[in-house]
Order: C-alpha cells, then sequence, then structure tokens
C-alpha cells in the first residue's frame, strides 16, 4: 500500500527545492554590500602602465614571468607589429635571490639603463617616496641608488642626459649620484621641511598638482628646481588617537584661505660648479605662485607665473647663459585663469608643461579668454598668437601635436560626452572628429610621443571601461588592452536599471543636464524614492556619460531614482560664462540651481516628494548641507561626506581662485558657507569625516557640529578615525562606510 505522507514528504521536497533554486537565481541577478566590498566578484581589468621608447615605434609593459623565481619581466612590444620579445627578465632583477617587486619604471634617454621604483610609501596623494634600482645593459647588472640614505626616502630619481648622474629628492634636499663609482653630490643644503628643495608642500601638490620640482637641462649642464619656503605656515594639527594609549598630535603645514602662501622661487644648479644661481622672477615670492617650469632647449626655459588672485598669468622665457629674463606672454581674466582645466577626459593631473610645437619656436596655450575655451599658438620669441581653433565650442584638453596637427578633445553638441578631433596647427579651421561613432560616451586617449599610436580608453552608461591600442589617425585598433569582456558578462547577469538622460530648465532659465538612474523594473505609474548626488564645484562633472557605478546599481535595485545633476560653475562644455559664473558665488549660484532644477525634476509623476535624499563627497559634501539647510521642503534626508562646512577654513590656493581674498570680500565666503545656515535644518542628517582628513579637516565637522548644537537641530554624525579625505584606509573601510550610507537611506527615505 503507497505511504501518503510519504509522497507528500517528496512533493514538499521537490517545491522547496524549486524554490530555493528560483531564490538562488533571483539572488544572484540582484547586489548585495557583500558582494559589491567583499568579494572579488566584480574585478575590473586595466590596462598594464606603458613606457613608450624608440619615439613609440615600440613600448614596455610588466608582466608576470613564467620563470621558477616568480617575479616580473620587463617586455617589449612593437606597436604597429606586436612583436613581442623580453626587453629584461625577472632572473635579471633579483636581490638576494628574491624579485624586485617593481612599482615603476623609467628609461635612460638612450635606452641603456632602466630605473626602478619599489618599496614606495605615502606623500599625501601618491606613493612617491620609495628605494630606486638601475638595470644597466652594458654591464647587466642591478645596483640600487642612495644606499647610505635610510629605506623609502628617495624621491623622483632621474638620469641625466648623459646617463653619468641621477639626480633624486632625499629630506627635502636635492642630491646626484656618480653612477658609475656610487659618489653622491649634495646639491642644495637649506631643506629643512620648512624649507623644500625639489618638491612641493601640500598647497602647491593638492592644488597645482605639483609632486617633481626638478629637472635635468637637455645637456646635463643644470638642473633647475622649485625651492618652496613654507617656514611661515601654520601647522594645524591632527590626532591619532588609537595606535597608542596617548594621543599623538601630527603636524600638516596648511595655508588657510586669507593667509599669506608659501613662497617659492626657481634654482638654476650650474653643475659644473654645483653652485646655484636663483631666477630673477619679478614680484615677490609669497605674493605669485610659480606653477610651472619647463625647459625648451638647453639654453631656453619657459617660466608660468601667477599673481595670488590667480586672475593674471605670465609665462616668462629665460636663457642660461646670458640670464636674460623675457616676459612672452600675458593672460588676464576677471574671474580666475585656470591652468589645469578640470575635465572627464583630462590626460592627467597636474603636468602644467605648455606643449611645444614649430620646433621649439613656440607653445599652445588653452585660454577663456572669450566666449570658449579655444587653444592659442603662442611663438617664444615674438609672443605672436594664433587661434587654432576658431570653433563655437569648448576645447575639453589638448592631445599632443604632430608636425603639422594637433589632436584635442572636445564634444561640440552634448556635454555629458568627449571625443577625440584634430585639426591644423595653422589655424585654417580645419577639423574632423577622429573618435569613431561606434564609440558613443566618453573617450580618453594616451599618445605615443611621434603622435602615430595612442591607448584609447572608452566608457558610456551601457558599456563598462575598455582599453585599445590604436592606429592614429585611422583608429584602426592594434591590440586590446583590457576589454573587460568578464565583467561586462557578470554585469549582464544581474538585474540592470535603465539610464536616461534629460534636461530641466530652472526658474531662472537655466539649463540643467540631469541623468537618470531608474529603478529596475521601472514602473512610470508608481512613486519611488529619490537619491540626488551632487558635487557642483568648478573642479568636477557628474551628469556623464560614463559607467555607472555598482552601488548605483544595487540601490536602483532597491528601488531608487538616482539623479546627477551638473549645475553652473561646474566644467561642462557650455562655454566660458557658464564656468565662470560662480565666481564669488560658491554655495550661492550653485545651490540655487540645484534647488531649482530639483523643484522642476520633482514634478515627475513617478518622484516621490516625500522620500528625497541627497548625498555628496567634498564639495558633494558641502552642496549636500547647503541643499539641506537652504531647500527643506525639498530634501528630508542628507548625507555629507567629508564636506566643507566654513569656506574660511579652507586652503588658500582652492578658495581663494574661486572665491577672491577674504579680506577683500569676507561677505562671499559667509554667504556661500553651509555653516551660516544650520540653523534651517529639519531633516535626517549624517555627516561622515575622517579625523585624518588633511584635506578637508575634521574641524570643518565639529565647527557644524556645534552650529547645529546651538540650534537643538538633531542629527547623526560618524567620525572615522584617522582616515584622510577618501575614507579607505584601514581594514574593512569601504565597506562599513557604504553599509551605514545604505542602512541610513533605506531607515530615512525607504523604498515601497
Amino acid at each position: 500500500m503507497n505511504n501518503p505522507i510519504k509522497y507528500f514528504i517528496i512533493f514538499l521536497s521537490v517545491i522547496t527545492s524549486n524554490l530555493t533554486f528560483a531564490q538562488q537565481q533571483t539572488d544572484s541577478k540582484l547586489l548585495t554590500i557583500d558582494r559589491i566590498y567583499n568579494s572579488n566578484e566584480f574585478l575590473q581589468d586595466f590596462e598594464r602602465p606603458m613606457q613608450w621608447i624608440e619615439n613609440g615605434e615600440a613600448y614596455i609593459i610588466i608582466e608576470k614571468s613564467n620563470s621558477v623565481s616568480g617575479g616580473d619581466d620587463l617586455i617589449k612590444y612593437t606597436s604597429e607589429k606586436q612583436e613581442r620579445s623580453v626587453f629584461i627578465s625577472a632572473e635579471s632583477l633579483l636581490v638576494n635571490g628574491k624579485p624586485l617587486q617593481i612599482s615603476s619604471f623609467t628609461l635612460s634617454d638612450d635606452g641603456t639603463k632602466v630605473l626602478f621604483l619599489n618599496n614606495t610609501s605615502r606623500v599625501w596623494r601618491s606613493y612617491t617616496k620609495g628605494d630606486y634600482w638601475v638595470y644597466d645593459f652594458n654591464t647587466k647588472k642591478l645596483k640600487q641608488l642612495g644606499i647610505s640614505f635610510k629605506p623609502s626616502s628617495l624621491m623622483f630619481a632621474k638620469f641625466s642626459a648623459d646617463n653619468k648622474y641621477v639626480a633624486y629628492v632625499q629630506n627635502f634636499n636635492v642630491y646626484k649620484e656618480d653612477f658609475s663609482t656610487g659618489k653622491v653630490t649634495q646639491l642644495t643644503f637649506d631643506g629643512t621641511g620648512a624649507i623644500i628643495n625639489g618638491t612641493f608642500d601640500w598647497a602647491y601638490e593638492e592644488e597645482f598638482g605639483k609632486r617633481d620640482g626638478f629637472s635635468w637641462s637637455p645637456k646635463a649642464d643644470f638642473i633647475a628646481y622649485w625651492q618652496i619656503d613654507a617656514s611661515e605656515i601654520e601647522a594645524f594639527y591632527m590626532i591619532n588617537n588609537t595606535d597608542s594609549i596617548y594621543s599623538k598630535p601630527i603636524p600638516l603645514q596648511y595655508p588657510k584661505v586669507g593667509r599669506e602662501p608659501s613662497g617659492a622661487r626657481l634654482g638654476l644648479i650650474n653643475l659644473s660648479s654645483n653652485k646655484t644661481e636663483w631666477l630673477p622672477i619679478p614680484g615677490g615670492e609669497k605674493e605669485n605662485y610659480i606653477p610651472g617650469m619647463q625647459w625648451v632647449n638647453d639654453d631656453l626655459m619657459l617660466i608660468q607665473q601667477m599673481n595670488r588672485h590667480q586672475n593674471q598669468l605670465i609665462v616668462w622665457s629665460y636663457q642660461p647663459s646670458t640670464k636674460s629674463l623675457k616676459k612672452v606672454y600675458t593672460e588676464v581674466e576677471d574671474t580666475w585663469v585656470d591652468l589645469g582645466y578640470p575635465d572627464i577626459s583630462a590626460d592627467g593631473w597636474g603636468n602644467n608643461d605648455l606643449p611645444i610645437v614649430d620646433n621649439g619656436s613656440a607653445f599652445l596655450r588653452m585660454t577663456e579668454t572669450d566666449q570658449w575655451r579655444h587653444i592659442y599658438k603662442v611663438n617664444i620669441t615674438s609672443g605672436e598668437k594664433t587661434l587654432i581653433t576658431p570653433f563655437d565650442y569648448d576645447v575639453a584638453s589638448i592631445r599632443p601635436a604632430t608636425d603639422k596637427e594637433l589632436y584635442f578633445i572636445a564634444s561640440p553638441t552634448n556635454s555629458t560626452q568627449r571625443y577625440l578631433y584634430k585639426t591644423d596647427l595653422k589655424g585654417k579651421g580645419n577639423v574632423k572628429r577622429v573618435t569613431p561613432a561606434s564609440y558613443e560616451g566618453v573617450n580618453n586617449y594616451s599618445f605615443a610621443p611621434n603622435g602615430k599610436y595612442a591607448k584609447h580608453i572608452h566608457q558610456s552608461t551601457s558599456e563598462p571601461r575598455t582599453s585599445h591600442l590604436v592606429e592614429l589617425p585611422s583608429h584602426k585598433i592594434i591590440k586590446a588592452l583590457a576589454e573587460n569582456k568578464a565583467y561586462k558578462a557578470k554585469l549582464n547577469s544581474l538585474d540592470l536599471p535603465e539610464v536616461k538622460f534629460t534636461k530641466v530648465t530652472t526658474e531662472e532659465g537655466i539649463e540643467i543636464d540631469v541623468r537618470m538612474v531608474l529603478p529596475t523594473n521601472f514602473d512610470e505609474t508608481k512613486k519611488y524614492p529619490v537619491l540626488f548626488h551632487v558635487y557642483g564645484e568648478p573642479w568636477s562633472q557628474v551628469a556623464t556619460d560614463t559607467q555607472i557605478g555598482l552601488w548605483n546599481i544595487m540601490m536602483a535595485q532597491k528601488g531608487y531614482v538616482i539623479i546627477d545633476m551638473d549645475n553652473r560653475g561646474t566644467p561642462c562644455l557650455k562655454g566660458s560664462a557658464w564656468r565662470k559664473s560662480i565666481y564669488r558665488k560658491i554655495g550661492v549660484i550653485n545651490v540655487l540651481d540645484q534647488g531649482q532644477a530639483a523643484r522642476e525634476i520633482l514634478k515627475l509623476s513617478y518622484l516621490d516628494n516625500e522620500r528625497t535624499a541627497v548625498w555628496g563627497w567634498s564639495g558633494g559634501g558641502s552642496m549636500t548641507l547647503n541643499l539641506m539647510f537652504k531647500y527643506p521642503e525639498i530634501y528630508k534626508t542628507g548625507i555629507a561626506v567629508a564636506a566643507v562646512s566654513n569656506q574660511l577654513i579652507y586652503d588658500n590656493i582652492y578658495q581663494e581662485r574661486y572665491m577672491g581674498l577674504p579680506q577683500e570680500n569676507r561677505e562671499d565666503f559667509i554667504n556661500g558657507s553651509p555653516i551660516t545656515y544650520a540653523k534651517n535644518l529639519e531633516g535626517n542628517l549624517l555627516i561622515v569625516h575622517g579625523t585624518g582628513d588633511d584635506n578637508v579637516h575634521y574641524q570643518s565637522a565639529e565647527m557644524l557640529i556645534n552650529e547645529l548644537i546651538k540650534y537643538n537641530k538633531q542629527f547623526q554624525v560618524m567620525p572615522y578615525p584617522n582616515r584622510s579625505h577618501g575614507i579607505r584606509e584601514g581594514e574593512n573601510t569601504t565597506r562599513h562606510l557604504y553599509t551605514m550610507l545604505t542602512n541610513y537611506l533605506l531607515n530615512n527615505t525607504p523604498p515601497n
């Protein structure tokens, strides 16, 4: 007789098994915090760093060795045919029988030596200190430089053109070392930390992107270097409370806005005598900045000088043989003169060198002195200017020029995207788009010296980041460097949201670009909570056609509409007036645009006006605070990460560039600072800040906390001990941070 209980159990087992399988299938399509930050499921591929050689006809990369000892090989590829050969084997790079751990490498000009950096340590943002080793092809030997100095203490080592010497910075002084004999000669003697030779203080590095502060002349007759005088800069103290039972103060040379800047001057070491002469640049060392210095030839230098207000740029030429200083070019604006031109297509950060063209007789300069950002060619002898881009649209960034042509990045009709163009160097207006139509989105290029080849990086909201070696101007693909096929397949296995671009027009008639990430299984008849992500200052654009982060995908899966918008003052390609309108109005005009644009976008029927949140980091944290305080009727929940709450406590170079000097217009700083409006808080506010933030000090959070307490405003705060501006140091930090952000949003603006 059949047992009914037995068959019922089997039936339940089948049902449960099917449900479990269905649940697993559903779960595999959804992201979680742990899948994003605590697994290796979604690792992206990135191309290896390339060192061009033979003027770009070949390049060197690091590849893992198959040798018994392990380690890394340096592999040479010809650019056109991709012929592969071992440049230096891992077996040649053994130290005490162990493979050399390579952080980066450079080649001497003649290709006979390779300089390796390893054992690096961090200086502010970057790992610029370390140990240097040289492999000599002639002797087939590996040799360490600066062996008398303590480990991991050398900076910016580089060969002289004749390969006889290597120069480097150690403990704020410049040295040269005879490569053959190992003899070390100290070239500067007054470096102390208050006086800085061959590198820079915090403010120059952060705001001008300057790190490496010296260079050989082409024939190795001279070394030119910066000397920074930070002796009058007050120390700001961060406090380490966790690494000892007694707290430890961490001093930081940090010039606050309105305080006198560091002094800067340029020294020229004559290597026949090892004596320094100072370049006679007028104007005073502490009321002028020197953000650029470069060699054009062995007897010609270009020097860039800015006044403290940063609304005037002078380019000087200097001839060491005659000690002749000549003013070549002057640029003046009512607002500020840009050097770095922040852009999503910027090729590197902080390289302020002027591109040299026409066989060394001229340089290129991007300007904002008319309606658009244009490129001019400036003759070094006469100062004569030629407009190279006579088009009615903005140039985003410059790429290297060949003998006859100039490449540049632009997007004439869509500011959310970027493409490569080329034009002639005569200013005739002949222009051609180089990026094929199939690469819709944001494109970036890193060129070979000869301009014939480039590393092409592409991404969009629908395509993850890919990298290819291409031939120019045909744009023929030579080799895939990082296609991210596995990552793309993994993304496509998820329940992915739709990304939509649109525009809104504010009450003042300002058209704002909007990027919306819609919830998965979107139904426009339903109501969804809104998460505004903001930045809004001159250093970043957020509503771009770039790949969507995994956290945003997860939040869309949870039912949020995520919105990015770019206000006036952001580096959109919408003309000079758009970008410069924010001068002396940070915290005012940008906040007005964001608030009014939010009011317009929230008229969409599927957006729930009662479940609105806003969040941002750094300048976006400041924007978040201002929006919460000025528009409490719009924004119900806010998360401000590493925010500047008071503009009067940030660094002088950044804040004075965009706001002027507080001695002259203090009211503008007060009007733009979130702390001024803290008493208006009505919604839910979470303040997040690293106590070791050397950029936006934890002081900023504590000042705001005091003001909120004063007005009995309730809020939450999360300090991250000893974390810097990126809040990433320490085990599990990123996962913890985004768990907290997610939970705060789910609790205060919950999806249906």
